[in-house]
């Protein structure tokens, strides 16, 4: 049996670590120290996020590669996302590399979040390191947060060279790290020595022939399609004549037209790449994550990445509305179809269904909040759209329907955990530990359905002013557990198209809360506010008041009506009913009825009762 042999030029690591944590400020500092950067250049914040909604939303999203030197050892670096509904980012991602920082708040300990993309490195058996981050909060309980880390390493089975991890506690906004709280260093020195010392250097085998996982796609307006994938044996060279294998194990030839390595944050052309290095291979058509390519002499695949199966789909839709059509560049269905089959080549956890209705697809992904980000990216591309309410995928086990299960922690004031806990027992959860910290704020485990955090999030932050914490995971499925009312407020509509008068809002006020503004443009099935009852009524939103030739006594009522929150498209998703959708354009997100005829809703209606 042939030895492996291990290239010692190369780390590769990914950074583990749930939202706002501060794993991108890290690697911010390490690009820093590293010589990337002259002293006295402008650097932007939070490099690696660099799609305009990371930004806004301060978290990352996709999975991005760089690299830094240390000491002659090139570091490629992968900054994973630390939301749940990312995990086939970070499946993808840490099919890449052979080990991993996991990076906690001093404060917030691991979260359940971090939990889950944990687990996926422990499953690979990567190599980990611990930094306690943001020791210099007022509120850091370091101690009792590397107690938290043990127990979770060891309630993920963790094995006994895992356990013994690597420990460092940082300052990453000021790029400082040690291995006290009291003894830092003036830099991140000993961590990088402690990625050169710990990580292993990649693995292969000397006579192997080339072979590439492709684990990332881009595009590039000069060079086309890019495959991006860590090389697993033998090397490649540009112009090289290769072949892919894809999911059906189909062999299909290609050339290399260039051949590119990450240096920093930039990809630079190489002429030839190694074993273990990770490398962008240009000039690659109809290529997907989880092909394998490699030569023509020895055309064996590698095994596909594997991702857990979507929990919750969504009816994508064109806008058949009145308005439809009057701010979007892309309208059609064949174009939202198109755009929606390229996203699941750039992204293994999304899949597309087709349907009975030529103009709609089902998408099925993570969660809500993955598909959210999807149809906010379509809009400011400027698609034109409908969907639908986000349902979980429920499956037959032995003939009875299972659903899935979330781990839910909520962390919020005493005051408010009576009616957090009732309304959350109301959507069938389970409550599974209850830990008072003793500062005056509780942490609350539940079980629960995970359609019963679709539309509660909004509903939690009223119920705790703003201040509650709430985290969940996918834990398995479950038998169903039967109904439970997700609204208890209908939905104001309206009967006729035109635009919004000041006069028929105010006398709508007290029905509820509205959603349109004067001057607005309303038409028959649009949803322009909320009921403050169960039931739907339909309104008119344009009626003007009558003028007549009399005189009055007193001067006319001021219309003052209450200023109107903008609804954000996540709120909007969580807020409508089975029968409603979402009407999103790259201007406006509109609700409506998916029936706009009021009468035939009313036929609609009259059926299900029969």
């Amino acid at each position: 049996m042939t030895s492996l042999l291990t290239n010692k030029r190369i780390r590769n690591i990914a950074i583990i670590a749930h939202v706002d944590h501060g794993k991108t400020t890290l690697v911010d500092a390490m690009f820093r120290q590293s010589g990337l950067f002259r002293q006295d250049q402008q650097v932007a914040e939070r490099l690696m996020d660099r799609m305009d909604l990371e930004r806004e939303r301060g978290i990352t999203i996709a999975a991005k590669n760089c690299s830094v030197i240390f000491r002659g050892v090139k570091i490629n670096i992968v900054d994973t996302p630390g939301h749940a509904d990312f995990g086939g980012e970070v499946e993808r991602a840490l099919s890449m590399v052979d080990g991993a920082i996991l990076l906690v708040d001093a404060s917030e300990g691991p979260l359940p979040q971090t939990r889950f993309v944990l687990q996926k490195a422990l499953a690979a058996k990567l190599k980990i390191i611990v930094v306690i981050n943001k020791i210099d909060r007022q509120d850091a309980r370091t101690a009792e947060v590397l107690d938290q880390v043990y127990d979770l390493l060891i309630d993920l089975d963790a094995d006994e060279g895992q356990l013994e991890f690597p420990l460092f506690y940082a300052i990453g906004r000021d790029g400082v790290v040690g291995d006290a709280p009291d003894r830092l260093a003036d830099d991140l020195q000993p961590l990088f020595e402690a990625i050169v010392k710990e990580i292993p250097p990649p693995a292969f085998k000397p006579e192997a022939p080339f072979q590439m996982l492709v684990s990332d796609l881009g595009y590039s307006d000069y060079l086309g399609r890019l495959a991006v994938g860590r090389v697993a044996g033998g090397s490649v060279e540009s112009r090289d004549r290769l072949i892919r294998i894809d999911s059906d194990g189909r062999q299909r030839p290609l050339k290399v037209t260039r051949l590119q390595t990450y240096e920093g944050m930039d990809i630079t052309p190489a002429a030839a790449v190694e074993a273990g290095e990770i490398a962008i291979l240009s000039g690659i058509e109809d290529v997907a994550i989880g092909d394998t390519i490699c030569t023509e002499d020895a055309p064996f695949a590698l095994p596909r990445i594997t991702v857990d199966p979507p929990t919750v789909s969504m009816m994508f839709t064109i806008n058949n509305g009145p308005l439809g059509g009057k701010e979007g560049r892309y309208v059609q269905s064949a174009k939202i179809r198109e755009r929606l089959a390229k996203e699941t080549l750039m992204n293994v956890a999304i899949q597309i269904e087709t349907t009975d209705d030529r103009d709609s697809v089902m998408v099925k992904g993570r969660g809500e909040f993955q598909l959210a980000i999807l149809i906010e990216t379509m809009r400011r591309e400027g698609f034109e759209l409908c969907v639908g309410r986000p349902k979980v995928i429920e499956k037959r086990v032995n003939g009875e329907i299972h659903e899935p299960i979330e781990r839910l922690f909520v962390d919020c004031d005493e005051a408010f955990m009576g009616i957090v806990t009732e309304k959350l027992s109301l959507r069938k959860g389970k409550m599974m530990n209850l830990a008072n910290t003793g500062t005056g704020r509780v942490r609350i485990e539940f079980s629960i359905p995970s359609r019963a955090l679709i539309g509660y999030r909004d509903e939690f932050l009223t119920d705790t002013r703003g201040t509650g914490i709430m985290n969940s995971y996918f834990s398995g499925y479950e038998p169903y557990r039967g109904d439970f009312p997700s609204r208890f407020t209908g939905s104001i509509v309206g009967d006729r198209q035109g635009k919004a008068v000041p006069y028929a809002l105010y006398n709508l006020e007290p029905r509820g809360r509205l959603f349109v503004q004067p001057g607005e443009p309303v038409y028959e099935g649009m949803v322009i506010g909320e009921h403050n009852r169960e039931q739907d009524i339909n309104v008119n939103p344009t009626k003007e008041k009558k003028l007549t030739n009399m005189r009055a006594s007193g001067k006319d009522d001021n219309v003052i009506l209450a200023p109107i929150r903008p609804m954000t498209l996540e709120q909007a998703i969580n807020f409508i009913r089975d029968d409603e959708y979402v009407e999103v354009t790259p201007l406006s997100i509109r609700l409506r009825k998916v029936t706009l005829g009021a009468k035939d809703r009313y036929v609609q209606r009259d059926r299900k009762k029969k």
